[in-house]
């Protein structure tokens, strides 16, 4: 998105911070959109029978996001990293929630004919990438939030080194080593 883009933004942004109500929709309005693209990413990532619709998610997130008392975003990109952390913690309290059900709880769930199923992308336990990424924040903070960003934002390298104010490298360095961590981590 152009920098005019960016600069509507921020000052809807603000008219919100300021009290506007109006604002508040009017951002909503204009990064409904992008707020999809990065529910949709994450939905792919979700383990096959969630109930959880890509709308539903952006929704969850609006109300999330529209009862933040005081809201200081700076800009979009600013207010897209807010965005992926209440997303973030939407899908894990969600796989909670689905971990502590009382029906089937950690049973393993079949078709009935595995073999006319579409290959697809392995889900990710959000539960325990959580747990690494506490585990991972409190050894590197950093490297943590680029992860955030990049995985449940959907931020690329540009707009996560704008959020953390550190240089592109820097990004690419630590979203590689994070990776790294994470993978050991989580197969260890």
């Amino acid at each position: 998105m152009g920098k005019a883009f960016g600069d509507d933004v921020t000052v809807l942004l603000r008219r919100w911070r300021e009290g506007d109500e109006d604002a508040q929709a009017e951002v909503f309005s204009v990064l409904y959109d992008e707020l999809r693209r990065q529910a949709r990413a994450c939905m792919r990532r979700e383990s096959t029978g969630h109930t959880l619709q890509t709308t539903a998610l952006v929704h969850e997130v609006f109300l999330r996001l529209a009862s933040a008392q005081c809201p200081d975003w700076q800009h979009r990109v600013h207010f897209l990293a807010v965005a992926a952390r209440a997303m973030r913690r939407v899908l894990v309290d969600l796989a909670r929630a689905r971990r502590t059900s009382k029906r089937g709880s950690g049973a393993l769930h079949l078709p009935l004919d595995t073999s006319l199923s579409a290959p697809q992308t392995p889900a990710v336990d959000l539960l325990a990438l959580d747990e690494a990424l506490v585990a991972l924040a409190q050894l590197d903070a950093r490297k943590a939030q680029i992860v955030e960003l990049r995985f449940f934002g959907g931020l690329t390298n540009e707009e996560t080194a704008a959020v953390l104010v550190i240089s592109t490298d820097t990004v690419l360095r630590d979203w590689r080593l994070a990776r790294a961590w994470l993978f050991r981590h989580l197969t260890a």
